[in-house]
């Protein structure tokens, strides 16, 4: 059997394994779809992780190894998993926004976003591990909104700020009113959270920007 089709067997192999893993979630055999979690191709191992999930025997460890594998769609999988875990901190998402892959920093984004807006805490300055956690969070999603190289993660950070609506996020937000028009876009938008003299001025700018997107969205925050 010549490469290619060594590579066409084994392709079809997985396509077979992501099929089981994912029929396991459904009829809730977690033995079955953990028996994939360790799988040489990443789609299955995506879809033994989504199947423990839908199972509820997906465990916080396994969760937080997937965070580290190997393979950005399995990485990608563990964030999209892990926002809506309580028992998953927020630095763990956030551990993934210096990752070498821009898809995985833009699911990080995201994923900090919606697990810190879900806690409710959205004070400044707030103490205790939570608002220690929440600080540490906001200071790499400004990182990543003011100096990554990809857009979509800098779109992706700034409105990960935006749901978070911490005020040290608010400078990183402003400067995204000088980016590319989707990222301003993006900015206008979260500001929606914020008040303030700074932020009636960027408003007001934002309304004669040359992106109509960007003129409207400012138009309908400032009433």
């Amino acid at each position: 059997m010549d490469a290619a089709a060594q590579e066409a067997e084994r392709a079809g192999g997985a396509v077979g394994r992501r099929r089981e893993a994912a029929a396991a979630g459904h009829t809730g055999d977690a033995a079955k779809a953990r028996s994939f979690l360790h799988d040489d191709d990443p789609m299955v191992r995506s879809s033994a992780l989504r199947a423990l999930e839908r199972a509820g025997d997906l465990a916080a460890q396994q969760l937080e190894d997937a965070l580290d594998d190997p393979a950005a769609a399995v990485r990608m999988t563990a964030l999209e998993l892990a926002a809506y875990r309580a028992d998953i901190a927020a630095a763990a998402a956030a551990s993934r926004l210096v990752d070498d892959d821009h898809r995985v920093v833009e699911a990080a984004a995201w994923a900090c976003g919606e697990k810190v807006s879900a806690s409710g805490d959205d004070s400044a300055g707030s103490t205790g591990a939570w608002g220690s956690e929440t600080d540490a969070v906001v200071e790499a999603l400004v990182r990543v909104a003011r100096s990554h190289t990809d857009a979509l993660c800098r779109e992706s950070a700034i409105a990960a700020l935006g749901a978070i609506s911490d005020p040290a996020g608010l400078p990183a937000i402003l400067a995204g009113l000088d980016d590319k028009p989707e990222i301003r876009r993006r900015a206008v938008i979260a500001l929606a959270p914020f008040d303030g003299p700074e932020v009636d001025a960027a408003l007001l700018r934002a309304s004669t920007d040359r992106d109509k997107q960007v003129r409207t969205a400012a138009a309908e925050l400032r009433g």
